[in-house]
């Protein structure tokens, strides 16, 4: 009897290793994949699937776009995990980021920096080989810029809002690329689209979440002795920039006159969001402005791609 439960015992201990190397390992993807930031991969794929509509002039070729978004989107979450390192011991001093993997130490920091760069690394070289090298470059450019020169500025000055927003802005002008297109004005004038749009809708965030700003030494403009009212001002006047930059694709022959109606109507939105920050400055009215841009630029860029569509037909 003693013999037989000492075998079974000893039987039940390797799948009790293997059971717990699987959660471990499950826990670790579980981690990576929080660090890519999956949401705003996925949005900023949007944009390059909007960008590549319009430079591929109807001709949408399905496989330089797979190419170009598994390339784009192995680039960015390295981004995300890059940003997360530089920033784990300010995260951990934040309530909103505390419980991130690195953090909460859940992930040694010299992995986390293998893994980012790999990430980019390998999906640098992939684009150039099956994309093409402007894309790649450019791809790189969004990455060295948002975790190298944007990261490390947030500890240093509030102007790393506007450097921020350079590759924010990037995925369309990728997509453009992907598909062949040059770098002209109909390419910049969706990168100003998406720039002007990100002022509003950061400084929003970095408003709510100005305490923790603070708490984190982050050089971000509402943090100290601000009133919201600055902040709120910037917030009209990018959105009163905006407005008319938006309707440009429109006289550019991107797209007709019901993409030009839908954009005057939702900038028009979008401004008014702002003001009524400006007149009421608080969280209340900080995440009103925040939830008009969640829903602005998906609806701006589907309008967009639509009507872009219904031209060539």
């Amino acid at each position: 009897m003693s013999t037989v439960g000492t075998t079974n015992s000893c039987a039940a201990q390797p799948a009790a290793v293997s059971t717990s190397g699987r959660s471990v390992l499950a826990g670790r993807i579980e981690d990576y994949f929080e660090m890519a930031k999956p949401r705003i991969v996925s949005m900023a794929l949007v944009a390059v699937a909007v960008g590549y509509t319009l430079g591929s002039r109807g001709q949408w070729p399905a496989a330089p776009l797979a190419a170009a978004v598994f390339g784009i989107a192995l680039v960015a979450a390295a981004g995300s995990i890059l940003n997360q390192w530089w920033e784990r011991k300010t995260d951990a001093r934040m309530l909103r980021t505390a419980a991130r993997p690195l953090a909460g130490k859940r992930i040694p920091p010299a992995e986390a920096l293998l893994v980012g760069f790999t990430a980019g690394g390998t999906g640098f070289v992939w684009l150039a080989l099956t994309v093409n090298l402007t894309t790649a470059l450019l791809t790189l450019a969004t990455l060295v810029l948002y975790a190298a020169v944007y990261t490390p500025l947030k500890r240093y000055t509030s102007f790393c809002t506007a450097v921020g927003a350079v590759p924010g802005a990037l995925p369309p002008v990728l997509g453009w690329t992907a598909a062949g297109g040059t770098l002209g004005i109909e390419s910049f004038s969706l990168f100003a689209i998406l720039f002007l749009w990100q002022f509003p809708h950061f400084l929003a965030i970095a408003w709510i979440y100005r305490n923790d700003y603070a708490a984190a030494d982050l050089k971000m403009l509402p943090a100290g002795r601000n009133t919201g009212r600055l902040t709120a001002a910037l917030c009209v006047v990018y959105s009163l920039i905006l407005l008319p930059i938006s309707l440009i694709p429109s006289q550019l022959g991107l797209a007709g006159d019901r993409y030009f109606i839908a954009a005057l109507l939702l900038s028009s939105g979008y401004l008014t969001a702002a003001v009524l920050f400006l007149k009421r400055p608080g969280d209340t009215s900080a995440r009103g402005l925040l939830r008009t841009s969640l829903v602005y630029l998906p609806l701006l860029l589907i309008v967009l791609c639509w009507d872009h569509v219904q031209l060539l037909r």
